[in-house]
């Protein structure tokens, strides 16, 4: 019998890592048709479906193994601030650097190579790198360039101008999380119904978007407005679904093998990847994040983020110096090692000692905790799950279930005992009268089960209880 998700998934041992890392390179060589002019200028496997690139499907994984992993993160968490705290820290770290490594490193580089001067690069009126940082810093992604830089390049000449276009992304993965936050605030993540209604109506969407269908449906306009939150929080949602319901989820090879066979299918072959063939990918996503024997990729660091969320600045600052020139292989080796430097240098210095202040608390936040401690236990108890959880906090939810369980199973054979009808022998020893005897009233001359009889000078003898 096939184990289920809960019973197969290990938090610390498995291959999530590597499967980030690689869908971290799928954006990268997808990416490279419109920024180096491969593939016609398209993002690979447009070529061969007309419904997502490599990249898409890459970045649907990355929502779907996020929602999986947040959500039951969020199930072990008791305040939304420490949540947030630590998936700001996640996030904002890096995606900042990566600003300010195209406007102070990048840009001007490729400033200097375009112009054979560095003056004027700061003092630009239009699109400045002073204002480059401010303008795209909350992720807004207001300003897209910098001083015009790109003219002649592959980008340009097929999409526009544009120093981190895999950006865009974050935006709605930190809506994700609020998404998260908020239900585990009402402790509507521990009610399964909540959840799975929430699902199938971006389940909804999802589908009403990719078959063009006009619902006329008013309170669905607002959220289906946007296109890109319904592409990518679908897959989120179905993550969080994975995350509530793994008990009932069996991690099975032939399942996946019929999962991959439907997710080619619907591929390379038929229409329909967006409707229901990404979801049987999802399961073999997760599938292959269990059964690969791929569990320590992250020795030396997570790099998937960092790769994804510097490789289009690398790829564009590459593209000034020609290297798309070299040829598919020459391009892609120069970006892969730069992208690993990167991310390898912003893990070590930036992102990690970033990622030890998650456990910081302002002096405030912490006076109010101490003020409302009996309250915020009571609230912690009611949405914290323990087994989603490492916490201290949460370990002594897991003791006191299991002393709750223990003082069960004692009170089971204390009530198999009471079941049993103790008898008073004329002579004085009491013995038992088994259930197993015919039932009926007890013989003439002895006491009833539950009476209270003396023997021997004032001895009581409460016959409720173990013999």
């Amino acid at each position: 019998m096939a184990l289920t998700l809960d019973q197969a998934f290990q938090p610390r041992h498995n291959s999530i890592g590597f499967l980030r890392w690689f869908m971290a390179f799928l954006v990268i060589f997808s990416h490279a048709g419109p920024l180096a002019g491969f593939y016609g200028s398209k993002n690979l496997g447009t070529q061969w479906s007309d419904e997502q690139s490599l990249g898409g499907i890459a970045v649907g994984g990355f929502f779907f193994l996020s929602g999986f992993l947040i959500t039951r993160s969020r199930m072990g968490r008791s305040t939304i601030f420490r949540f947030l705290w630590r998936r700001t820290l996640r996030i904002f770290p890096a995606f900042w650097a990566s600003l300010l490594l195209v406007a102070f490193v990048l840009a001007p580089i490729a400033w200097w190579h375009v112009t054979g001067t560095i003056r004027g690069y700061i003092s630009s009126p239009v699109e400045s790198p002073l204002t480059y940082f401010a303008n795209n810093m909350w992720m807004s992604l207001n300003q897209q360039n910098i001083d015009g830089l790109g003219k002649g390049l592959p980008l340009e000449q097929c999409c526009g101008y544009d120093w981190n276009g895999s950006a865009w992304t974050l935006r709605y993965e930190f809506k994700g999380y609020i998404i998260v936050g908020v239900m585990g605030l009402f402790g509507l993540l521990g009610y399964r119904i909540v959840a799975t209604l929430a699902f199938l109506l971006m389940l909804t969407l999802n589908t009403l978007t990719f078959l063009s269908v006009n619902a006329n449906i008013a309170i669905l306009d607002p959220l289906m407005s946007d296109f890109y939150s319904v592409m990518v929080l679908t897959p989120f949602f179905a993550g969080m679904m994975f995350a509530i319901w793994g008990s009932r989820i069996p991690i099975d090879d032939r399942l996946a093998m019929a999962a991959g066979a439907i997710a080619i299918f619907t591929y390379f072959i038929a229409s329909g990847w967006n409707v229901y063939g990404q979801f049987a990918f999802l399961y073999v996503l997760m599938w292959a994040a269990i059964r690969l024997p791929l569990q320590n990729w992250e020795r030396y660091g997570d790099l998937s983020y960092g790769i994804y969320i510097y490789a289009w600045p690398i790829q564009q600052f590459v593209a000034f110096f020609g290297v798309y020139t070299w040829g598919w292989f020459a391009y892609h080796a120069v970006v892969v090692v730069l992208c690993h430097i990167a991310a390898f240098t912003s893990w070590h210095l930036l992102e990690k000692p970033a990622l030890s202040l998650k456990n910081w608390t302002p002096r405030w936040l912490a006076a109010l905790q101490v003020r409302f401690r009996p309250l915020n236990q009571r609230i912690k108890r009611a949405i914290v799950n323990p087994a989603y959880s490492s916490t201290h906090f949460a370990h002594t939810l897991r003791q006191d279930a299991a002393a709750l369980a223990q003082d069960r199973r004692d009170d089971n054979l204390v009530s198999h005992s009471i079941d049993d009808r103790v008898e008073i022998d004329h002579d004085g020893p009491y013995r038992h009268h088994r259930p197993t005897d015919p039932a009926g009233p007890p013989p003439a001359g002895n006491p009833p089960a539950d009476a209270v009889t003396t023997d021997g000078p004032s001895r009581a003898l409460e016959t409720r209880g173990t013999p």
